[in-house]
């Protein structure tokens, strides 16, 4: 918790020039994870699920900067977006 804490400070302290950081990392990461869910070769919905989850949580982060909401609120959506972002590349690798 200690380690979330420092991070959250980090974050709220340089917002503005992490704000263009974050928002092409985690663009660059959701769209390695959609163009790997796009050429896994299982016939069944599941890659559509993880596509559309894909699509969400990413867009979520950029609406949320966007919007300007609060700074923990906006430091916890890119956390998500990271963390599923990158298990799904983990999934379809």
């Amino acid at each position: 918790m200690k380690l979330y804490n420092n991070y959250l400070l980090e974050f709220k302290n340089l917002y503005m020039a992490y704000m263009p950081l974050t928002i092409i990392l985690q663009s660059c990461i959701g769209s390695v994870a959609a163009m790997l869910i796009l050429q896994s070769s299982t016939p069944d919905y599941f890659p559509f699920f993880q596509l559309t989850a894909c699509v969400i949580i990413t867009m979520l982060y950029n609406a949320a900067i966007l919007a300007q909401l609060g700074m923990k609120l906006i430091f916890n959506t890119l956390l998500l977006s990271l963390l599923i972002n990158i298990v799904l590349i983990i999934i379809n690798l």
